[in-house]
């Protein structure tokens, strides 16, 4: 199960992130993070309702707000830094992401076996390759990869952090809706001293309001993908959950090349498959 959940953690993250990428082309990237996260919130609000999950209220929400308030920064933090930085290089720093979960993990006494050591270390190098690493070009600027590394550091928390959040199921979709609404708060905060400070909230053509399904897609795959980690790592190691989870590049990769016909360089396909080998030794372990 365990594998099964993490698995589902890194297909929906990664088409999230392939539906916030094309968005963020045509809207602002703090637009699209709010009005996302916006949706999710009221639809995990509806859920939580019909399931009484108000009775699960209790202090395990304070770590959902925390995961609400890293989310965010977490988010800006990397989209800065995509625009600041070659893809090739940030997206391989924030898969850094991973070493958060493992740590706590290892910390609170988990001692993965040596068929899942070996899987671990080659799902994350297939993972780093898969994200195209670039080894020429212009020097990377300082600012562009502490940005990624807070990024990295945010992503990471929010892994941890969602997995103490809730015990049981019902009790999940509570902590979910609170992260989301916290996440909203942040971001609303934040657009708003963006926009006074002269920044538009919109394209210049106005609210993309044909985009609202992609909208509610990549704010409900993203809830739910945290919802299936959290599951992940209640019911196995995770040291396990978190590397597999991990793995969201490659489908993002794969999903650029399905719909934009975006091509593989040879060291993304080679992490790819390095990737799925790592997930297998991972699943046998």
């Amino acid at each position: 199960m365990t594998a099964i959940f993490a698995l589902t953690t890194s297909l929906l993250w990664g088409l999230a992130d392939f539906g916030g990428g094309l968005l963020t082309r045509r809207s602002p990237a703090l637009t699209v993070v709010v009005v996302s996260q916006a949706i999710a919130a009221a639809v995990l609000g509806t859920i939580v309702v019909a399931t009484g999950g108000w009775s699960e209220a209790g202090p395990r929400l304070w770590f959902a707000v925390a995961a609400g308030l890293a989310g965010p920064v977490a988010l800006l933090s990397f989209y800065k830094a995509l625009a600041l930085g070659p893809m090739g290089v940030v997206s391989p720093l924030a898969t850094l992401s991973v070493a958060v979960p493992v740590g706590v993990g290892l910390v609170l006494g988990e001692r993965p076996g040596l068929l899942q050591v070996a899987g671990i270390a080659v799902a994350v190098t297939g993972v780093v390759l898969a994200g195209g690493p670039q080894l020429r070009g212009a020097p990377v600027q300082r600012r562009t990869v502490l940005l990624t590394l807070i990024a990295a550091l945010g992503f990471g928390a929010v892994f941890a952090l969602i997995t103490e959040a809730s015990t049981t199921v019902t009790g999940l979709f509570l902590a979910l809706f609170v992260q989301r609404v916290t996440n909203v708060a942040v971001g609303g905060s934040a657009l708003a001293v963006s926009v006074r400070r002269g920044s538009h909230a919109a394209a210049d053509d106005g609210f993309p309001w044909a985009s609202l399904p992609a909208l509610a897609f990549v704010g409900i795959a993203d809830v739910a993908a945290n919802g299936c980690y959290a599951l992940a790592a209640q019911h196995g190691p995770v040291t396990v959950a978190a590397v597999l989870a991990s793995l969201y590049p490659v489908v993002t990769a794969l999903a650029a090349r399905g719909f934009l016909s975006e091509r593989l360089r040879a060291i993304q396909a080679a992490g790819a498959g390095l990737a799925l080998l790592g997930t297998l030794l991972l699943a046998t372990g």
